[in-house]
């Protein structure tokens, strides 16, 4: 019986000690866990890692969305000013007759600047549109239509030219008269000034001539290329007229 007890206080003892070991480790592996976690470095880096590192991830993102935009942006510009720095006015091409008078027009890549010959054909035409009369009323109207095609807008020539066929209606006069309009001499004076001499004769809706005059008339003209197809159909030279005077010849 005493054997018995001693047996079973020696197990209990040995357990005990088993239990205090056990305790002693689990508190010496859980030691470093819990230094680990109460480490204020690591804990401090961790939730700045939480809080900021997140923000700076999206602005790298928004950096590199701006950059992209920036290019963009870069590229639209260039593409712009090389639109924008293009020459805007088409040339054309007109090709003219041994008298000077048109018979093809048209848009080419150059065109060549417009030569005596072509200016004293365009001269001949507006003096012969502008004096003439016809009894003819669309003809008469397409006369007076090309002679304000070739007329500077707000010009000294436009307002004596408006005056003129106030005070000579061209479709009433047609009713008592026809005049035709023979150009005899075109002279330049100087690059932008000619003189032009011409005979009107005027016959009665018979066909009898009426009269007979000479005429001198000084023209000041400016060159304006066509920038646009109703322009080159009018006046395909660009020849506009911005001052004239014109008296008879006695």
């Amino acid at each position: 019986m005493r054997r018995q007890r001693f047996r079973l206080a020696t197990v209990k003892a040995r357990e005990g000690r088993h239990l205090v070991h056990s305790a002693t480790a689990v508190s010496e592996s859980a030691a470093p866990i819990k230094s680990h976690l109460d480490n204020p470095y690591l804990n401090a880096r961790k939730e700045w890692d939480e809080r900021y590192g997140s923000l700076i991830k999206r602005a790298q993102h928004w950096r590199g969305a701006a950059v992209l935009a920036l290019l963009v942006a870069l590229a639209e510009a260039v593409v712009i000013l090389g639109v924008a720095t293009r020459p805007k006015t088409v040339p054309y091409v007109v090709a003219v007759d041994s008298l000077g008078r048109v018979v093809a027009s048209g848009a080419v890549e150059q065109s060549s600047p417009v030569d005596q010959r072509m200016k004293a054909s365009a001269l001949t035409q507006w003096i012969q549109d502008l004096r003439g009369v016809t009894s003819d009323g669309l003809a008469q109207r397409k006369a007076i239509d090309r002679v304000y095609a070739m007329v500077g807008s707000g010009t000294a020539a436009q307002t004596l030219i408006t005056e003129f066929y106030r005070a000579n209606q061209p479709f009433e006069r047609a009713n008592k008269e026809t005049v035709q309009v023979d150009v005899n001499t075109i002279l330049p004076t100087t690059e932008h000034t000619y003189e032009v001499d011409w005979t009107e004769t005027a016959r009665d809706p018979s066909g009898g001539v009426i009269s007979v005059g000479r005429w001198k008339a000084i023209l000041t003209v400016a060159i304006n290329p066509p920038t646009d197809e109703n322009a080159l159909q009018v006046n395909p030279f660009g020849i506009y007229i911005m001052n004239v005077n014109w008296s008879r010849v006695v």
